[in-house]
């Protein structure tokens, strides 16, 4: 419930400040789109007619829907990051999805508050790609980079007394990304009225630059056109309080500074993510003309070569994880609630940290982020000047650069959750002496526009990178992978430290096991899955233990950036060049935000909260029918992932011995390994020991019976109604008994009757090709996750889940206005 009465708190506040129509209004352009895939000559034009056309909400991505198809952007290429030399056919390489082309999207609009003196500001948080925006028939403005956010001043352009035509033109290119883009207008779309006095758009910039325990010294810039003017701020505290004010009577330019005093500060950290909130008001000629809130927090980051990355005066390492935008079965449309569910998964996996790869994170994301307590690498780009893909940015870099860094940096350098910024991710800009000007040119602008934080790139190619000084110019040191030259990089950078900013690529299908149990790099088998024991990787990484003994070890690595939380569209390595698998299989999630096996390995370390014990695989390794073989009698490693430094393994009742982690390899040092352990149909024990070595917790796992109902659980059971919010509900198939049957993979079919409707289901399968938005699919590994969304109207959701030889699946969930 808390996280719903957050939700509607902050609903609240926007409709409490759209309210004022005496100085601002922002208003959402979220229902009764119309939008064509087709080309429409004239549909900017206000009396073209558009009654055909699909209705759609915004965020909206139209190529979600599919079909998987493997000539979808079918790329033959050497993937130089992955070390490849020879081309081959890449079929998956973008999710097989059909993202390119062109879309139109069409609104209506009216503006009741607007009138002379008054001015019109469109904001466009992501539209994907290369908008050409329209207002009634008149060009406003175009873009190029799907992930920059940007605005237009239309004021010249719209009408009162009547309903306004906004018209925007997407075009997708093939052979532009390098995972899935998704497309469409995926973020946010809104019109802001406010008075030509105003504050400016990202106009107000706060940082903290002297925090003590008793006094925090709190400095706001705010960019204003007003003459005449003077500005009042005050300062609450999360609970509402108001704790400082100041009236800037000064200006410079056209921006006001003022520094105020907040007492007995409460500092923002991952582990307490207090924020308070500035509000700002501008005043002409004695009239109020404008108002804008600022979330905030008080913090400090220091980043030097004897005390490493310090929070708030405490030296941390960053126990991060790289995410792509996209929201698996959501596609790139952003939502809220799907982000709130990821980070939440996140979190008591012990991780504190998000990388936004390889592009600008939603605003939805990094507000999360400041509420719930992650600290965030923001990144901006893929590509500079030298291409990774035909059509990728390197066609804009060098007119569009500064303009999206300026954009990606106002918009989002009040957020506390920003600690860093990524100016590129794997440029092949790292060759020669241009690169390292070209990265010393980017850097500037960074810190032209935001002096506090530091900038790094995730460098791949270390030595070119070593050797060009390409490394030596960015405040810190990004290594993606390359452990072996670690020890070589920390002594020729200048800088004292690095950061793992992108690290392990482990690959691993949950629920699936291989045998015999190996460590591989680039392994591949028949159908297209890999090894949930969590030994194999890609050819240019590595295993997590191989970077956790870096992180323990090494004082001067500062923390990672883990290859990635969740699996994405796209990029299905080892299986590019494989039919049929379109999503990643390196997640430490799934596609469908179900924990793979990994997560415990890494919850195992990271969470110092709570105690972790897992067992692996699941004890059901029994043939089917009389035609298989089982491998009753065959020896079936068992792996234990613990908190716990040692434990004893029993099989029905049997000791296996003891096993105590210890320093011979990387894998024994954070894993229980019992590798000689033949399997036999019954029970698995494991029963772990405390520093005092008495029993501290034990896991019991069973060979599941026959699939006998549909077991249903939701993340949440009450959601808000407002016809956007969403509960993900995971449906494991079990036996009688409750016990999961994870080798039962079968069709289930979906119902949402009352306040809701069906939103999309996913299970999590790299090579699945059933469509997200249809209301059946196969279980994978014994589960999926069927997405409920909510309608604007209040009241009971019922779930019915049909599954042929099982026990009918029912949930019951509510919508609720709060």
């Amino acid at each position: 419930m808390k996280c719903i009465r957050i939700l509607l708190l902050a609903l609240n506040c926007m409709a409490v400040f759209a309210g004022n129509g005496q100085v601002r209004t922002v208003d959402v352009l979220s229902e009764d789109w119309k939008f064509s895939r087709l080309k429409q000559e004239g549909a900017f034009d206000i009396s073209f007619n558009d009654q055909s056309w699909q209705t759609v909400s915004v965020p909206h991505d139209w190529a979600i829907y599919g079909p998987f198809d493997k000539e979808i952007d079918k790329q033959v290429v050497a993937i130089e990051q992955n070390g490849e030399k020879i081309p081959t056919e890449k079929t998956g390489r973008t999710g097989s999805l059909p993202y390119i082309g062109e879309g139109w999207y069409r609104k209506e609009f009216e503006l009741p508050y607007f009138k002379a003196g008054k001015k019109v500001i469109l904001l466009f948080e992501g539209a994907m790609s290369e908008p050409q925006v329209y207002v009634n028939g008149k060009k406003v403005g175009t873009w190029n980079y799907g992930y920059s956010y940007f605005y237009f001043d239309i004021t010249n352009q719209v009408m009162t007394g009547r309903k306004n035509l906004l018209a925007v033109h997407l075009a997708n290119k093939g052979a532009s990304s390098r995972w899935y883009p998704g497309a469409g207008l995926y973020r946010k779309v809104s019109v802001i009225v406010k008075n030509k006095e105003s504050i400016d758009q990202w106009g107000t910039y706060i940082t903290t630059p002297v925090v003590t325990a008793d006094e925090a010294k709190v400095k706001i810039k705010t960019r204003v056109s007003a003459a005449n003017s003077f500005l009042v701020t005050d300062i609450m505290d999360d609970s509402g309080k108001l704790v400082s004010k100041d009236t800037a009577r000064k200006i410079f330019g056209n921006e006001f500074e003022q520094d105020l005093a907040v007492l007995r500060p409460r500092l923002w950290s991952p582990e307490t993510p207090v924020l308070y909130k500035a509000v700002s008001r501008l005043y002409a000629d004695n009239e109020l003309k404008d108002e804008v809130s600022t979330s905030f927090g008080i913090r400090t980051i220091s980043y030097t070569a004897d005390k490493g990355f310090q929070l708030n005066g405490m030296t941390r390492k960053f126990k991060g994880v790289c995410l792509h935008h996209d929201l698996g079965p959501l596609g790139a449309a952003v939502s809220k609630a799907a982000l709130r569910r990821q980070l939440r998964i996140l979190k008591d996996m012990g991780c504190d940290a998000i990388r936004s790869s390889h592009n600008m994170p939603s605003l939805e994301q990094l507000e999360l982020c400041d509420e719930m307590g992650f600290m965030f690498l923001a990144e901006s780009f893929d590509e500079w000047a030298r291409p990774k893909v035909k059509n990728g940015y390197n066609l804009y870099f060098e007119k569009d650069m500064e303009k999206d860094v300026v954009n990606l940096v106002q918009a989002t350098r009040k957020h506390p959750s920003i600690v860093m910024w990524s100016a590129g991710n794997e440029v092949p800009d790292q060759w020669g002496f241009e690169g390292a000007k070209r990265a010393k040119r980017i850097q500037d602008i960074f810190h032209r526009e935001d002096p506090t934080r530091p900038v790094t790139v995730g460098m791949d190619q270390v030595q070119n990178a070593m050797k060009y000084g390409f490394g030596a110019v960015l405040d810190i040191p990004g290594l993606n992978y390359r452990l072996k030259l670690y020890e070589e990089a920390y002594k020729t950078f200048p800088q004292g430290f690095l950061l793992g900013s992108e690290t392990a690529s482990t690959v691993s299908s949950r629920g699936v096991y291989k045998f015999p149990v190996i460590k591989a790099a680039q392994q591949q088998y028949d159908d297209h899955q890999s090894s949930s024991y969590d030994l194999e990787y890609c050819s240019w990484s590595n295993l997590p233990d191989d970077d956790f003994v870096m992180q323990d070890d090494k004082p001067w690595v500062i923390g990672e950036f883990v290859w990635t939380g969740f699996d994405y569209l796209g990029e299905p390595t080892p299986y590019d060049n494989k039919w049929p698998s379109r999503s990643s299989y390196f997640g430490i999630n799934d596609l469908a935000g179900i924990p793979k096996d990994r997560y415990y390995l890494y919850r195992s370390r990271w969470n110092t909260q709570s105690p972790t014990l897992h067992i692996l695989p699941h004890w059901n390794w029994s043939a089917k029918n009389r035609s298989e073989k089982g491998r009753e009698g065959e020896v079936t490693p068992v792996f234990v992932y613990t908190s716990y430094d040692s434990a004893e393994l029993f099989v029905n009742g049997k000791s296996m011995g003891v096993q105590k982690k210890h320093h011979a390899t990387p894998q024994n040092r954070y894993r229980l390994m019992w590798t000689d352990v033949k399997y036999e149909p019954g029970s698995v024990k494991v029963i772990a020991f405390g520093k005092d070595g008495k029993p501290a917790a034990e896991q019991l796992m069973v060979t599941a019976g026959k699939p006998h109902h549909l077991k249903l659980e939701a993340d949440r059971s009450a959601i808000v109604a407002y016809g956007r919010d969403i509960s993900f509900i995971t449906i494991s198939i079990v036996d009688k008994d409750g016990n999961l049957c994870p080798v039962s993979d079968q069709s289930l079919q979906f119902n949402v009757k009352g306040n809701g409707t069906f939103k999309a289901v996913c299970n999590g399968d790299a090579t699945s090709l059933e469509p997200f938005h249809l209301p059946t699919m196969k279980t994978f590994g014994g589960k999926l996750v069927v997405l409920v969304q909510s309608s604007k109207k209040a009241g009971a959701i019922e779930l019915n889940v049909n599954g042929r030889g099982l026990k009918k699946g029912h949930l019951s969930l509510k919508a609720v206005n709060l």
